[in-house]
């Protein structure tokens, strides 16, 4: 374990170990969202409340809940990656437009229980209007002064959310920023200064010009007892 993440707590460590290591959360940026032809149920409700909900998806909902709400056409059962590469976990894309696509990580194999929701696209928001896309001054104006990860390693751009105002929802909510595709060409020495498993200010200057914007969010609904 690296010597910078010692001194997280417990709590938060767990959360990285079991829901950071993997390809969804690593490179979410990368995640295709297939187009749905079909119509889609209305969907009005894109509100994350984290630990509690994402939009009707709850601590007790269901595949079969999913079917009810969604339509089974538009669900793609997959298998993600475990910590650290080891294992795996079951999982349910939900495919509908207008940004609202997401993936629901199940407990086991019954798709009974979910662990929480990530890939979530730009509709999604927190009550205070938080989403995939929202650049680093918005997130300044809402959670005030914090620490982020540097970028390019296993946690790269996570959030320490026990270090803002929004410390509630510290093992509810997972975050995490990254640059502008091309931000490591157009100014390398600010890029650089901002890497690896050190935690920086997100009032550090480097930041800056590099185009951070939130690319990740996991909201945990279940956390897992592993």
């Amino acid at each position: 374990m690296h010597s910078s993440i010692k001194g997280i707590a417990t709590a938060t460590l767990a959360l990285l170990l079991n829901y950071s290591a993997n390809p969804a959360f690593a490179l979410p940026q990368k995640i295709n969202h297939p187009v749905t032809v079909a119509k889609s149920q209305p969907l009005t409700d894109t509100l994350i409340v984290p630990g509690e909900r994402v939009g009707p998806i709850t601590r007790t909902t269901t595949k079969k809940d999913l079917v009810k709400l969604f339509g089974a056409s538009r669900l793609v059962d997959k298998t993600i990656s475990g910590p650290e590469g080891i294992g795996s976990f079951a999982a349910t894309q939900l495919n509908l437009n207008r940004g609202r696509s997401l993936l629901v990580v199940w407990s086991d194999n019954t798709r009974t229980k979910p662990l929480d929701v990530r890939n979530l696209a730009w509709a999604w928001k927190t009550r205070e209007g938080i989403g995939v896309g929202t650049p680093l001054s918005e997130l300044r104006k809402k959670l005030g002064n914090f620490k982020i990860y540097g970028l390019e390693w296993d946690y790269g751009g996570t959030i320490l959310l026990d270090s803002s105002k929004l410390s509630r929802y510290q093992g509810k909510l997972i975050l995490r920023v990254d640059a502008a595709p091309n931000a490591s060409e157009k100014f390398p020495n600010d890029y650089r200064s901002v890497l690896g498993d050190s935690t920086f200010s997100s009032s550090n200057p480097h930041w800056k010009p590099l185009g951070i914007r939130l690319a990740e969010i996991i909201v945990v609904l279940n956390p897992s007892e592993q």
